[in-house]
């Protein structure tokens, strides 16, 4: 069985391929079932599916690129995204273990098959279900500790990993901001405050998750079961993942709580600090949340380019008119108001 969002033959590929692959995924894997490709992932396909053995069925996930193929220019890449899970994964970081990265004869493009695990991942749940209550009390701290382990892990080991600097990454989006070819003065003035007080690179670059954020973690009952999403990690200032978690756009109308809409800053600098990352610089904190800000204020403006021209979509146009809550968080942040 397959869901409506994938086209049978398609879906039907897939399950050949990894009917194929069942032997190599557990001892005495004999077939799939159960295959349908979930709704989340806006850049990967994501599909789930029953792994049947001698003892019964398993749960797995397939990560791979559009159609295998169509690998983004701006991610990783999804077999060194499997090996930084693992590395994550040693370091104690709660990860959804990789089982299988795949390789060429497989059939399937470029991909990694990695272990179900249960929870929310929805923002807007995650800070308002009654499920997720207790969750809620610590789970700022056990981000920060996350963090910490994130931030711990070698970036040697991972030579091909791209290396940004403060500097680099204004650069690079004042870059996107201006090919949206759209004045923004709340931006102008973003720009010029962050370039005034832009901190010197890290004299010790950490790997960098780069889109740890509410969204992006697998939350249950008990709490942080899994970092999501490692496609945009790189080798920077560590400071930049505590600061793009609160941002206000992750915080889906707890605007009270600006860790991911669910707990305060100094819990998660605490667990931050107790799991090993360095003393957190408060000032370095605000200046990677303001930067933040401006970061998805010039994803969301960029969004209109691509419905005017290639993608006239409603998920286009409804992140695009988001632009304007990001100016206004702007002015605030500059203002000196971080509530």
């Amino acid at each position: 069985m397959v869901s409506d969002d994938a086209p049978a033959s398609d879906a039907n590929r897939v399950e050949q391929a990894l009917t194929a692959l069942a032997p190599r995924l557990a001892r005495g894997g004999q077939a799939v079932a159960g295959l349908r490709r979930l709704s989340g992932g806006a850049t990967q396909e994501i599909w789930r599916f029953d792994l049947i053995t001698g003892a019964g069925a398993e749960v797995l996930i397939l990560r791979r690129a559009p159609g295998g193929v169509r690998v983004s220019e701006t991610a990783v890449g999804l077999e060194l995204e499997a090996r930084l899970i693992e590395a994550a994964g040693a370091a104690g970081v709660p990860v959804a273990p990789v089982r299988l990265v795949l390789e060429p004869d497989d059939g399937l493009g470029h991909g990694f098959i990695m272990g179900f695990v249960e929870g929310e991942t929805l923002g807007g749940r995650i800070v308002k279900s009654p499920d997720l209550a207790r969750a809620r009390m610590d789970l700022a701290r056990r981000c920060g500790e996350a963090l910490a382990r994130i931030h711990a892990v070698d970036p040697a080991a991972f030579p091909s990993l791209r290396r940004f600097s403060p500097s680099d990454l204004l650069d690079q989006w004042q870059e996107a901001y201006r090919r949206s070819d759209w004045p923004r003065p709340v931006f102008e003035l973003a720009f010029r405050w962050l370039y005034d007080r832009c901190p010197a690179p890290p004299p010790q670059p950490k790997l960098v998750h780069g889109d740890f954020r509410n969204g992006n973690l697998m939350i249950g009952p008990d709490g942080l079961r899994a970092v999501l999403d490692w496609e945009l990690a790189h080798v920077g200032d560590p400071m930049e993942d505590l600061g793009w978690i609160c941002v206000n756009a992750w915080r889906f109308g707890a605007e009270d709580r600006p860790v991911g809409g669910f707990g305060q800053r100094e819990d998660l600098y605490a667990g931050y600090e107790a799991g090993g990352g360095r003393p957190i610089d408060r000032s370095a904190a605000s200046w990677w949340e303001v930067f933040g800000a401006l970061r998805w204020g010039c994803m969301c403006s960029g969004m209109a380019g691509s419905f005017r021209t290639s993608d006239p979509s409603v998920e286009r146009a409804v992140i695009a008119r988001r632009t304007s809550e990001t100016e206004i968080d702007l002015m605030r942040l500059l203002a000196g108001d971080r509530a």
